[in-house]
Protein backbone atom coordinates (compact mmCIF):
# COMPACT_ATOMS: atom_id res chain seq x y z
CA UNK A 1 0.00 0.00 0.00
CA UNK A 2 1.54 3.31 -0.76
CA UNK A 3 -0.35 6.88 -0.33
CA UNK A 4 0.15 8.56 -3.84
CA UNK A 5 -0.48 12.22 -3.72
CA UNK A 6 -1.61 13.56 -7.47
CA UNK A 7 -2.26 17.21 -8.42
CA UNK A 8 -4.60 19.04 -6.72
CA UNK A 9 -5.67 16.15 -4.71
CA UNK A 10 -7.40 16.62 -1.00
CA UNK A 11 -5.88 14.63 1.31
CA UNK A 12 -7.93 13.95 3.89
CA UNK A 13 -7.39 13.76 7.88
CA UNK A 14 -8.32 10.10 7.78
CA UNK A 15 -5.34 9.12 5.31
CA UNK A 16 -2.85 11.52 6.99
CA UNK A 17 -3.79 8.85 10.12
CA UNK A 18 -3.96 5.74 8.38
CA UNK A 19 -0.65 6.21 6.74
CA UNK A 20 1.14 7.62 9.83
CA UNK A 21 0.20 4.82 11.79
CA UNK A 22 0.97 1.97 9.05
CA UNK A 23 4.10 3.62 8.36
CA UNK A 24 2.96 3.70 4.67
CA UNK A 25 5.16 4.78 2.46
CA UNK A 26 3.98 7.92 0.22
CA UNK A 27 5.02 8.83 -3.73
CA UNK A 28 4.38 11.73 -5.90
CA UNK A 29 3.04 11.62 -9.15
CA UNK A 30 4.46 12.72 -12.28
CA UNK A 31 2.38 16.09 -12.67
CA UNK A 32 2.90 16.65 -9.11
CA UNK A 33 6.61 16.51 -9.42
CA UNK A 34 6.75 19.07 -12.75
CA UNK A 35 4.81 21.19 -10.65
CA UNK A 36 7.66 21.41 -7.80
CA UNK A 37 9.73 21.60 -10.61
CA UNK A 38 8.55 24.39 -12.43
CA UNK A 39 7.98 26.26 -8.74
CA UNK A 40 12.05 25.88 -8.07
CA UNK A 41 12.83 26.86 -11.90
CA UNK A 42 10.54 30.50 -11.58
CA UNK A 43 12.59 30.86 -7.87
CA UNK A 44 16.12 30.52 -9.75
CA UNK A 45 14.81 32.90 -12.61
CA UNK A 46 14.19 35.73 -10.01
CA UNK A 47 17.42 34.79 -8.75
CA UNK A 48 18.83 35.84 -11.95
CA UNK A 49 16.79 38.89 -12.38
CA UNK A 50 18.53 40.44 -8.74
CA UNK A 51 15.10 40.35 -6.54
CA UNK A 52 15.51 40.38 -3.42
CA UNK A 53 13.61 37.61 -1.79
CA UNK A 54 13.21 36.82 1.72
CA UNK A 55 15.85 33.71 2.75
CA UNK A 56 17.05 33.83 -0.86
CA UNK A 57 19.34 36.40 -0.75
CA UNK A 58 18.23 38.11 2.50
CA UNK A 59 19.02 37.06 6.06
CA UNK A 60 15.82 35.74 8.40
CA UNK A 61 13.73 36.18 11.48
CA UNK A 62 15.88 38.84 13.48
CA UNK A 63 17.75 39.29 10.70
CA UNK A 64 15.61 40.11 7.97
CA UNK A 65 17.51 43.53 7.36
CA UNK A 66 20.72 41.89 6.65
CA UNK A 67 21.45 40.87 2.15
CA UNK A 68 22.83 37.75 2.16
CA UNK A 69 24.38 36.83 -1.53
CA UNK A 70 23.23 33.66 -2.82
CA UNK A 71 26.69 32.32 -2.88
CA UNK A 72 27.07 31.74 0.65
CA UNK A 73 23.14 30.07 0.47
CA UNK A 74 24.25 26.70 1.82
CA UNK A 75 25.70 28.06 5.04
CA UNK A 76 22.81 30.60 5.15
CA UNK A 77 20.41 27.71 5.25
CA UNK A 78 22.09 25.27 7.29
CA UNK A 79 22.97 28.03 9.76
CA UNK A 80 19.01 28.87 10.00
CA UNK A 81 18.09 24.93 10.82
CA UNK A 82 20.85 24.58 13.59
CA UNK A 83 19.93 28.32 14.88
CA UNK A 84 16.40 27.22 15.46
CA UNK A 85 16.45 23.69 16.12
CA UNK A 86 16.16 24.28 19.72
CA UNK A 87 13.29 22.75 21.28
CA UNK A 88 13.64 20.67 24.16
CA UNK A 89 11.87 17.99 26.31
CA UNK A 90 10.57 14.25 25.45
CA UNK A 91 10.97 13.00 21.70
CA UNK A 92 7.58 12.65 20.30
CA UNK A 93 7.04 9.15 19.72
CA UNK A 94 7.37 7.82 15.94
CA UNK A 95 4.05 7.69 14.17
CA UNK A 96 3.40 11.56 15.25
CA UNK A 97 6.99 12.39 13.80
CA UNK A 98 5.88 10.23 10.52
CA UNK A 99 2.08 12.33 10.64
CA UNK A 100 4.42 15.68 10.78
CA UNK A 101 6.69 14.51 7.69
CA UNK A 102 3.70 13.58 6.09
CA UNK A 103 1.93 16.80 6.52
CA UNK A 104 5.23 18.49 5.31
CA UNK A 105 5.43 16.62 2.45
CA UNK A 106 1.94 17.08 1.21
CA UNK A 107 2.51 20.74 1.91
CA UNK A 108 5.84 20.88 -0.42
CA UNK A 109 3.73 18.73 -3.06
CA UNK A 110 1.52 21.68 -3.96
CA UNK A 111 4.56 23.20 -5.47
CA UNK A 112 4.61 26.43 -4.03
CA UNK A 113 7.70 26.56 -1.87
CA UNK A 114 10.33 26.34 -4.33
CA UNK A 115 12.03 23.14 -3.07
CA UNK A 116 14.32 21.41 -5.10
CA UNK A 117 12.81 18.63 -6.86
CA UNK A 118 15.91 16.24 -5.05
CA UNK A 119 15.76 17.58 -1.79
CA UNK A 120 12.32 17.03 -1.41
CA UNK A 121 13.15 13.30 -2.72
CA UNK A 122 15.52 12.85 -0.09
CA UNK A 123 12.43 13.55 2.15
CA UNK A 124 10.19 11.56 1.14
CA UNK A 125 13.21 8.60 1.05
CA UNK A 126 13.68 9.38 4.95
CA UNK A 127 9.67 9.20 5.32
CA UNK A 128 9.84 5.49 3.40
CA UNK A 129 13.10 4.37 5.08
CA UNK A 130 10.97 4.48 8.49
CA UNK A 131 13.87 7.14 9.74
CA UNK A 132 12.07 9.16 12.17
CA UNK A 133 14.24 11.52 13.60
CA UNK A 134 14.08 12.61 17.41
CA UNK A 135 12.52 15.40 17.72
CA UNK A 136 11.97 17.06 21.47
CA UNK A 137 8.17 18.40 22.08
CA UNK A 138 8.83 21.76 23.85
CA UNK A 139 9.70 24.92 22.65
CA UNK A 140 7.77 25.60 19.04
CA UNK A 141 6.18 29.10 19.12
CA UNK A 142 3.64 27.84 16.51
CA UNK A 143 4.53 31.09 13.95
CA UNK A 144 6.71 31.17 11.49
CA UNK A 145 5.99 27.63 11.38
CA UNK A 146 6.16 25.30 13.97
CA UNK A 147 10.60 25.91 13.52
CA UNK A 148 12.10 23.98 16.01
CA UNK A 149 10.26 20.37 15.45
CA UNK A 150 10.49 20.51 11.59
CA UNK A 151 14.34 22.00 11.80
CA UNK A 152 14.76 19.07 14.39
CA UNK A 153 13.25 17.16 10.90
CA UNK A 154 15.41 19.10 8.27
CA UNK A 155 18.72 18.39 10.68
CA UNK A 156 18.74 14.67 10.10
CA UNK A 157 17.68 15.66 6.14
CA UNK A 158 21.52 16.97 6.15
CA UNK A 159 23.28 14.00 7.87
CA UNK A 160 22.92 16.18 11.70
CA UNK A 161 21.40 15.63 14.89
CA UNK A 162 19.78 12.37 15.49
CA UNK A 163 17.65 9.65 14.37
CA UNK A 164 15.26 6.36 15.25
CA UNK A 165 15.71 3.82 12.93
CA UNK A 166 14.64 -0.10 13.97
CA UNK A 167 14.43 0.61 17.40
CA UNK A 168 17.79 2.43 17.45
CA UNK A 169 18.90 5.99 18.00
CA UNK A 170 21.67 6.78 16.01
CA UNK A 171 23.06 9.75 14.76
CA UNK A 172 21.13 11.28 11.75
CA UNK A 173 24.24 10.65 9.03
CA UNK A 174 24.22 7.03 10.50
CA UNK A 175 20.35 6.56 9.76
CA UNK A 176 20.68 7.72 6.27
CA UNK A 177 23.75 5.47 5.46
CA UNK A 178 21.67 2.56 6.80
CA UNK A 179 19.25 3.68 4.63
CA UNK A 180 21.42 4.19 1.62
CA UNK A 181 19.84 7.77 1.13
CA UNK A 182 22.38 10.92 0.48
CA UNK A 183 22.30 13.82 3.17
CA UNK A 184 20.79 16.93 1.36
CA UNK A 185 22.80 19.86 0.00
CA UNK A 186 20.55 22.95 0.87
CA UNK A 187 20.53 25.61 -1.52
CA UNK A 188 18.80 29.53 -1.22
CA UNK A 189 15.36 29.18 0.25
CA UNK A 190 15.71 25.23 0.64
CA UNK A 191 16.50 25.16 4.55
CA UNK A 192 13.14 27.63 5.37
CA UNK A 193 10.85 25.66 2.98
CA UNK A 194 11.46 22.66 5.01
CA UNK A 195 10.75 24.33 8.61
CA UNK A 196 8.38 27.56 7.80
CA UNK A 197 5.48 25.99 8.05
CA UNK A 198 2.46 24.48 10.26
CA UNK A 199 2.99 20.87 9.45
CA UNK A 200 4.27 20.08 12.77
CA UNK A 201 0.74 21.26 14.95
CA UNK A 202 -0.97 19.83 11.95
CA UNK A 203 0.78 16.44 12.63
CA UNK A 204 0.29 15.98 15.86
CA UNK A 205 -3.10 17.92 15.86
CA UNK A 206 -4.29 15.56 13.47
CA UNK A 207 -3.60 12.26 15.62
CA UNK A 208 -5.11 13.69 18.88
CA UNK A 209 -8.18 14.59 16.82
CA UNK A 210 -8.13 11.22 15.80
CA UNK A 211 -8.38 9.32 18.76
CA UNK A 212 -10.63 12.09 20.15
CA UNK A 213 -13.54 11.41 17.66
CA UNK A 214 -12.97 7.86 18.21
CA UNK A 215 -13.56 8.93 22.15
CA UNK A 216 -16.77 10.53 21.07
CA UNK A 217 -18.33 7.52 19.42
CA UNK A 218 -17.04 5.27 22.12
CA UNK A 219 -18.55 7.87 25.14
CA UNK A 220 -22.02 7.60 23.38
CA UNK A 221 -22.19 4.16 23.80
CA UNK A 222 -20.92 4.55 27.55
CA UNK A 223 -23.41 7.02 27.83
CA UNK A 224 -26.35 4.87 27.12
CA UNK A 225 -25.29 2.44 29.28
CA UNK A 226 -24.99 4.83 31.89
CA UNK A 227 -28.83 5.75 31.51
CA UNK A 228 -29.97 2.21 31.99
CA UNK A 229 -27.73 1.62 34.76
CA UNK A 230 -28.67 4.95 36.44
CA UNK A 231 -32.12 3.69 35.56
CA UNK A 232 -32.53 6.95 33.31
CA UNK A 233 -35.74 7.76 31.22
CA UNK A 234 -35.42 7.81 27.56
CA UNK A 235 -38.26 9.89 26.55
CA UNK A 236 -35.81 13.10 26.79
CA UNK A 237 -33.89 11.30 23.92
CA UNK A 238 -37.03 11.18 21.60
CA UNK A 239 -36.05 12.71 18.10
CA UNK A 240 -39.61 14.66 17.81
CA UNK A 241 -38.59 17.12 20.22
CA UNK A 242 -35.12 17.46 18.96
CA UNK A 243 -36.50 18.70 15.88
CA UNK A 244 -38.45 21.88 17.87
CA UNK A 245 -34.46 22.73 18.03
CA UNK A 246 -32.02 22.64 14.76
CA UNK A 247 -28.43 22.02 16.43
CA UNK A 248 -27.43 19.23 14.13
CA UNK A 249 -24.99 17.88 16.59
CA UNK A 250 -27.67 17.43 19.57
CA UNK A 251 -30.31 16.02 16.91
CA UNK A 252 -27.68 13.46 16.35
CA UNK A 253 -26.52 12.91 19.61
CA UNK A 254 -30.22 11.92 20.48
CA UNK A 255 -30.98 10.41 17.90
CA UNK A 256 -28.36 7.51 18.41
CA UNK A 257 -29.47 7.72 21.97
CA UNK A 258 -32.60 6.59 21.37
CA UNK A 259 -32.07 4.65 18.79
CA UNK A 260 -29.42 2.39 21.51
CA UNK A 261 -31.84 2.40 23.48
CA UNK A 262 -35.39 1.46 22.23
CA UNK A 263 -34.95 -2.09 23.30
CA UNK A 264 -33.45 -1.63 26.28
CA UNK A 265 -35.76 -3.01 29.57
CA UNK A 266 -33.38 -1.31 32.06
CA UNK A 267 -34.17 2.24 30.95
CA UNK A 268 -37.39 3.90 32.12
CA UNK A 269 -40.24 4.48 29.99
CA UNK A 270 -41.36 7.80 31.11
CA UNK A 271 -45.26 6.83 31.26
CA UNK A 272 -44.53 4.29 33.54
CA UNK A 273 -42.85 6.40 36.16
CA UNK A 274 -45.87 9.11 35.35
CA UNK A 275 -48.61 6.41 36.36
CA UNK A 276 -46.64 5.33 39.35
CA UNK A 277 -46.77 9.27 40.36
CA UNK A 278 -50.12 9.78 39.57
CA UNK A 279 -51.09 6.49 41.84
CA UNK A 280 -49.44 8.45 44.45
CA UNK A 281 -51.11 11.39 44.17
CA UNK A 282 -53.46 12.60 47.09
CA UNK A 283 -55.10 16.07 48.64
CA UNK A 284 -52.21 17.49 50.01
CA UNK A 285 -48.54 17.54 49.04
CA UNK A 286 -46.09 14.67 49.90
CA UNK A 287 -42.92 12.92 48.27
CA UNK A 288 -43.04 10.88 46.29
CA UNK A 289 -41.42 7.87 45.06
CA UNK A 290 -39.20 8.57 42.06
CA UNK A 291 -39.12 12.49 40.63
CA UNK A 292 -40.45 12.60 36.92
CA UNK A 293 -37.65 13.65 35.02
CA UNK A 294 -33.66 12.60 35.33
CA UNK A 295 -30.49 14.89 36.60
CA UNK A 296 -29.32 17.19 33.68
CA UNK A 297 -26.01 14.71 33.16
CA UNK A 298 -28.82 11.70 32.16
CA UNK A 299 -31.57 14.49 30.68
CA UNK A 300 -29.33 16.91 28.92
CA UNK A 301 -27.18 14.31 27.22
CA UNK A 302 -27.70 15.56 23.63
CA UNK A 303 -27.32 18.99 24.92
CA UNK A 304 -23.93 18.58 25.88
CA UNK A 305 -22.91 16.27 23.80
CA UNK A 306 -24.12 18.24 20.53
CA UNK A 307 -22.26 20.75 20.63
CA UNK A 308 -19.48 18.42 21.54
CA UNK A 309 -19.61 16.94 17.98
CA UNK A 310 -20.50 20.34 15.93
CA UNK A 311 -17.07 21.36 17.64
CA UNK A 312 -15.22 19.01 16.48
CA UNK A 313 -16.75 18.49 13.12
CA UNK A 314 -14.92 22.21 12.45
CA UNK A 315 -11.91 20.77 13.54
CA UNK A 316 -11.86 18.67 11.37
CA UNK A 317 -12.38 21.12 8.68
CA UNK A 318 -9.65 23.16 9.98
CA UNK A 319 -7.05 20.96 10.11
CA UNK A 320 -7.78 19.26 6.81
CA UNK A 321 -8.11 22.84 5.19
CA UNK A 322 -4.42 23.76 6.35
CA UNK A 323 -3.12 20.26 5.99
CA UNK A 324 -3.76 20.90 1.99
CA UNK A 325 -2.37 24.63 1.90
CA UNK A 326 1.17 25.98 1.35
CA UNK A 327 1.97 27.21 4.35
CA UNK A 328 5.44 28.64 3.83
CA UNK A 329 7.08 32.31 3.39
CA UNK A 330 8.21 33.33 0.65
CA UNK A 331 5.49 31.42 -1.99
CA UNK A 332 6.66 30.93 -5.43
CA UNK A 333 2.99 30.84 -7.41
CA UNK A 334 4.19 29.64 -11.26
CA UNK A 335 0.90 30.47 -12.66
CA UNK A 336 1.54 34.32 -11.15
CA UNK A 337 5.26 34.43 -12.52
CA UNK A 338 5.58 36.02 -8.73
CA UNK A 339 6.83 35.64 -5.51
CA UNK A 340 4.49 37.13 -2.26
CA UNK A 341 5.69 37.50 1.26
CA UNK A 342 3.01 36.66 3.20
CA UNK A 343 2.38 34.97 6.91
CA UNK A 344 0.99 31.50 6.05
CA UNK A 345 2.96 29.40 8.46
CA UNK A 346 1.10 31.50 11.37
CA UNK A 347 -0.78 28.52 13.47
CA UNK A 348 -3.59 30.68 14.77
CA UNK A 349 -6.13 28.62 12.95
CA UNK A 350 -4.51 25.53 14.01
CA UNK A 351 -4.30 26.74 17.57
CA UNK A 352 -7.67 27.74 17.82
CA UNK A 353 -9.27 24.77 16.72
CA UNK A 354 -6.80 22.71 19.11
CA UNK A 355 -8.04 25.18 21.63
CA UNK A 356 -11.39 24.00 20.91
CA UNK A 357 -10.74 20.64 20.95
CA UNK A 358 -10.03 20.92 24.75
CA UNK A 359 -12.96 22.93 25.91
CA UNK A 360 -14.93 19.75 23.91
CA UNK A 361 -12.70 17.00 25.95
CA UNK A 362 -13.27 19.30 29.30
CA UNK A 363 -16.80 18.79 28.48
CA UNK A 364 -16.81 15.12 28.16
CA UNK A 365 -14.85 15.48 31.06
CA UNK A 366 -17.30 16.53 33.44
CA UNK A 367 -20.33 14.78 32.00
CA UNK A 368 -18.63 11.58 32.89
CA UNK A 369 -17.26 13.52 36.27
CA UNK A 370 -20.89 14.06 37.00
CA UNK A 371 -22.41 10.31 36.19
CA UNK A 372 -19.76 9.10 38.41
CA UNK A 373 -21.19 11.08 41.24
CA UNK A 374 -24.28 9.57 40.32
CA UNK A 375 -23.05 6.29 40.38
CA UNK A 376 -20.96 6.55 43.92
CA UNK A 377 -23.71 8.49 45.58
CA UNK A 378 -26.17 6.79 47.25
CA UNK A 379 -28.89 9.73 47.56
CA UNK A 380 -28.34 10.19 43.82
CA UNK A 381 -28.18 6.60 41.80
CA UNK A 382 -32.11 5.30 41.87
CA UNK A 383 -31.29 2.51 44.62
CA UNK A 384 -27.62 1.39 44.01
CA UNK A 385 -25.80 1.31 47.37
CA UNK A 386 -23.19 3.65 48.33
CA UNK A 387 -19.93 3.44 46.28
CA UNK A 388 -20.99 0.83 44.15
CA UNK A 389 -20.28 -1.56 47.47
CA UNK A 390 -23.22 -4.08 47.50
CA UNK A 391 -20.90 -6.98 50.02
CA UNK A 392 -19.16 -5.99 53.23
CA UNK A 393 -19.99 -1.88 52.88
CA UNK A 394 -18.25 -0.40 55.67
CA UNK A 395 -15.94 -2.91 56.06
CA UNK A 396 -15.12 -2.50 51.78
CA UNK A 397 -14.55 0.98 50.38
CA UNK A 398 -16.14 -0.22 46.66
CA UNK A 399 -15.25 2.02 44.27
CA UNK A 400 -14.76 5.32 46.67
CA UNK A 401 -11.23 5.70 45.53
CA UNK A 402 -11.89 5.40 41.74
CA UNK A 403 -13.75 8.82 42.36
CA UNK A 404 -10.57 10.47 43.98
CA UNK A 405 -8.59 9.70 39.80
CA UNK A 406 -11.65 11.26 38.02
CA UNK A 407 -11.84 14.19 40.31
CA UNK A 408 -8.42 15.27 40.23
CA UNK A 409 -8.00 14.56 36.14
CA UNK A 410 -11.32 16.53 35.94
CA UNK A 411 -9.89 19.28 38.25
CA UNK A 412 -6.27 19.06 35.64
CA UNK A 413 -8.58 18.90 32.24
CA UNK A 414 -10.07 22.23 33.34
CA UNK A 415 -6.99 24.19 33.99
CA UNK A 416 -6.15 23.13 30.64
CA UNK A 417 -9.03 24.67 28.92
CA UNK A 418 -7.79 28.19 29.26
CA UNK A 419 -7.09 29.13 25.56
CA UNK A 420 -2.85 28.95 24.27
CA UNK A 421 -4.30 30.99 21.44
CA UNK A 422 -4.16 34.01 23.04
CA UNK A 423 -0.55 33.87 24.98
CA UNK A 424 1.30 35.24 22.45
CA UNK A 425 4.70 37.16 23.66
CA UNK A 426 6.75 38.84 21.55
CA UNK A 427 9.84 37.17 20.23
CA UNK A 428 12.89 37.50 17.85
CA UNK A 429 13.78 41.40 18.17
CA UNK A 430 9.78 42.41 18.27
CA UNK A 431 9.74 40.55 14.66
CA UNK A 432 7.61 37.90 15.46
CA UNK A 433 5.50 39.96 17.96
CA UNK A 434 2.21 38.08 17.55
CA UNK A 435 2.42 34.12 18.05
CA UNK A 436 0.11 31.22 18.13
CA UNK A 437 1.26 28.54 20.09
CA UNK A 438 -0.30 26.00 18.22
CA UNK A 439 2.06 23.24 18.36
CA UNK A 440 1.95 23.62 22.30
CA UNK A 441 -2.00 23.79 22.03
CA UNK A 442 -2.09 20.53 20.28
CA UNK A 443 0.60 19.35 22.83
CA UNK A 444 -2.03 20.31 25.75
CA UNK A 445 -5.26 18.39 23.38
CA UNK A 446 -3.32 14.94 23.38
CA UNK A 447 -2.99 15.34 27.43
CA UNK A 448 -6.32 16.44 27.98
CA UNK A 449 -7.67 13.34 25.64
CA UNK A 450 -5.64 11.08 27.80
CA UNK A 451 -7.56 12.38 31.16
CA UNK A 452 -10.85 12.30 29.28
CA UNK A 453 -10.22 9.16 28.25
CA UNK A 454 -9.40 7.82 31.81
CA UNK A 455 -12.37 9.32 33.69
CA UNK A 456 -15.02 8.25 30.77
CA UNK A 457 -13.18 4.71 30.96
CA UNK A 458 -14.01 4.51 35.14
CA UNK A 459 -17.47 6.01 33.86
CA UNK A 460 -17.95 2.50 32.06
CA UNK A 461 -16.36 0.47 34.87
CA UNK A 462 -19.59 2.07 37.23
CA UNK A 463 -22.01 1.69 34.55
CA UNK A 464 -21.39 -2.11 34.45
CA UNK A 465 -21.16 -2.26 38.37
CA UNK A 466 -24.17 -0.89 38.36
CA UNK A 467 -26.05 -3.25 36.05
CA UNK A 468 -24.72 -6.21 37.68
CA UNK A 469 -25.77 -5.07 41.02
CA UNK A 470 -29.10 -4.63 39.45
CA UNK A 471 -29.62 -7.86 38.23
CA UNK A 472 -27.55 -8.49 35.22
CA UNK A 473 -26.94 -7.41 31.06
CA UNK A 474 -30.22 -9.34 30.48
CA UNK A 475 -32.47 -6.16 30.54
CA UNK A 476 -30.15 -4.26 28.42
CA UNK A 477 -30.27 -2.89 24.91
CA UNK A 478 -28.40 -4.88 22.66
CA UNK A 479 -26.24 -2.30 21.74
CA UNK A 480 -25.02 -1.32 25.30
CA UNK A 481 -25.12 -5.22 26.11
CA UNK A 482 -22.21 -5.61 23.63
CA UNK A 483 -20.05 -2.61 25.03
CA UNK A 484 -21.07 -4.17 28.83
CA UNK A 485 -19.60 -7.96 27.57
CA UNK A 486 -16.04 -6.63 26.30
CA UNK A 487 -15.78 -4.89 29.41
CA UNK A 488 -16.44 -7.94 31.40
CA UNK A 489 -13.76 -9.22 29.50
CA UNK A 490 -11.37 -7.25 30.93
CA UNK A 491 -12.85 -6.59 34.39
CA UNK A 492 -15.28 -8.87 36.38
CA UNK A 493 -17.97 -7.62 38.81
CA UNK A 494 -16.01 -6.41 42.17
CA UNK A 495 -17.02 -8.15 45.23
CA UNK A 496 -13.94 -7.62 46.87
CA UNK A 497 -11.48 -4.62 46.73
CA UNK A 498 -8.78 -4.21 44.71
CA UNK A 499 -6.27 -2.01 43.22
CA UNK A 500 -8.56 -1.07 40.07
CA UNK A 501 -5.21 0.84 37.75
CA UNK A 502 -5.14 -1.52 35.79
CA UNK A 503 -8.79 -2.13 34.98
CA UNK A 504 -9.04 2.03 34.11
CA UNK A 505 -6.12 1.30 32.05
CA UNK A 506 -7.20 -1.96 30.16
CA UNK A 507 -10.33 -0.18 29.42
CA UNK A 508 -9.06 2.75 27.96
CA UNK A 509 -6.77 1.17 25.43
CA UNK A 510 -9.20 -2.20 24.81
CA UNK A 511 -12.61 -0.59 24.42
CA UNK A 512 -12.05 3.42 23.96
CA UNK A 513 -9.51 3.77 21.95
CA UNK A 514 -5.66 3.72 21.09
CA UNK A 515 -3.02 3.52 23.84
CA UNK A 516 -3.02 7.00 25.86
CA UNK A 517 0.07 9.11 25.20
CA UNK A 518 0.66 8.91 28.69
CA UNK A 519 1.21 4.84 28.27
CA UNK A 520 3.19 4.59 25.44
CA UNK A 521 6.99 3.51 25.18
CA UNK A 522 9.52 6.03 27.04
CA UNK A 523 11.56 7.59 24.48
CA UNK A 524 14.08 9.62 26.40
Amino acid sequence: MTLTIKANQWITLEQLDAAAAGAVPVELDTEVWQRVRTSRETLEKFVENDRVIYGVNTSMGGFVDWLVPVTMAQELQENLINAVATNVGQYLDDRTVRAIMLSRIVSLARGNSAISPANLEKLIQIHNAGIAPCVPEKGSLGTSGDLGPLAAIALVGIGQWKARLEGEVMPGADALAKAGIEPMTLSFKEGLALINGTSGMVGLGSLVFARARKLLDAYLMVSALSVEGLRGMTKPFDPRVHELKPHRGQREIAKRLWDVLKDSAMAVNELDTETTLAGEMEDSAKHASQPIEDAYSIRCTPQILGPVLDNMTQVARTLEDELNSSNDNPLVVPEENDVFHNGHFHGQYVSMAMDHLVISLATMTNLANRRIDRFLDKSNSNGLPAFLCRENPGLRLGLMGGQFMTASLTAETRAMAMPMSIQSLTSTGDFQDIVSFGFVAARKAREALDNATYVVAFELLCACQAVDIRGGADALSSGTRQLYERTRKLVPYLDRDVTITDYVEAIAREILGERPVAEAEALR
